[in-house]
């Protein structure tokens, strides 16, 4: 039996706990460890594949919502795996050897679909999170993706990235943590968030800063 991108795929997104070569080997007839292995050898899989195929379900709409976020694919038990690398997982609530992705997910209503993603190693890209998240969002809007409003975490609320998404015309929403420096006028000293007056007027509109 020829070992297939399909094939892989559904035992991928269908195991629980056991993703190994020479698992997906035994549940496949007429297929060796090594037909995996060599199948893995020789192709490379992009996000492209994935953009080809999930632009003809999403639903193009400016009223959608694209998501930014990373997670990390545990590798703690690896020692010779290319990208793994000491970083923090939300999932483990701490820190861990894995890989780390950072993914741009579209939403319209109850749909969600994977769009885009990248590996994030920047021993050999010498890329930041922060650049991937950029990148990612320009590359979406490059191929006429419409949503109009970011969402992301504290992660990436970083000056830079709030700029360029200001600066596209875009809108965002996100987290700020209590301690960052913002002014309420061009006028005024920095303050820490924590320190603003939250009047009812302000809860109810919020406040520019």
């Amino acid at each position: 039996m020829k070992m297939e991108a399909k094939k892989y795929i559904e035992y991928i997104t269908h195991s629980f706990s056991n993703f190994t070569c020479t698992n997906l080997a035994e549940h496949l007839d007429s297929v060796c460890h090594d037909t995996v292995t060599d199948f893995l050898v020789k192709n490379q899989f992009t996000p492209n594949p994935l953009w080809r195929h999930v632009k003809e379900i999403i639903e193009n709409r400016e009223n959608a919502f694209l998501i930014l976020d990373d997670s990390v694919l545990d590798k703690r038990h690896s020692k010779k795996i290319e990208m793994v690398k000491r970083q923090y997982s939300g999932n483990a609530h701490g820190l861990i050897r894995g890989i780390g992705i950072v993914n741009l997910v579209h939403v319209f209503q109850e749909e969600c679909y994977p769009l885009n993603f990248r590996v994030y190693d920047p021993l050999s890209d010498g890329k930041t999170k922060n650049d991937h998240f950029r990148d990612l969002l320009e590359q979406a809007w490059n191929r006429g993706v419409f949503a109009q409003t970011i969402l992301f975490d504290s992660w990436y609320a970083s000056s830079e990235n709030l700029k360029y998404i200001h600066r596209v015309g875009k809108k965002f929403v996100t987290i700020l943590k209590s301690n960052r420096l913002v002014r309420l006028s061009k006028e005024e000293d920095y303050i820490h968030l924590q320190e603003i007056e939250w009047t009812e007027e302000r809860i109810q509109f919020g406040v520019t800063v």
